[in-house]
């Protein structure tokens, strides 16, 4: 059982002619697949990346001003990161880490992106 599952969790599979068959997007929504914990962070780290890109540039420019905005963010990042991984993947998050570790991934990274696009939003259009 143990090779079984070792052997599914590679992000590439070689081809016996030696070629690597591409990552699938599809695979990011399917609960069947095998993820090892680089590549369970990898997505995770870049899902959050685009959420505090996004929100920070819709922050901007709405305008939102105010601390709250930022706990809304830190909120809505988390509960994404937390139902993608728990209702999509399904994935045991013991076996990663637990919760503390997988919801951290990517966290300051994209708290510091979506500060930054706030910020150059919100002055390009409102100054």
């Amino acid at each position: 059982m143990k090779e079984a599952k070792s052997s599914r969790l590679h992000l590439h599979h070689q081809q016996p002619n030696g070629h690597v068959l591409p990552f699938k997007l599809a695979r990011l929504l399917d609960p069947e697949a095998s993820w090892d914990k680089d590549q369970l962070g990898d997505v995770l780290h870049w899902i959050r990346q685009v959420l505090g890109l996004v929100c920070g540039l819709l922050w901007g420019a709405i305008p939102l001003v105010g601390a709250i905005w930022i706990v809304v963010f830190l909120v809505i990042s988390s509960g994404f990161i937390y139902g993608y991984y728990v209702h999509v993947l399904k994935i045991d998050e013991e076996e990663f880490g637990g919760h503390g570790v997988l919801l951290q991934e990517g966290l300051f990274a994209s708290l510091t992106l979506f500060l930054l696009a706030w910020i150059l939003v919100y002055s390009l259009v409102h100054f």
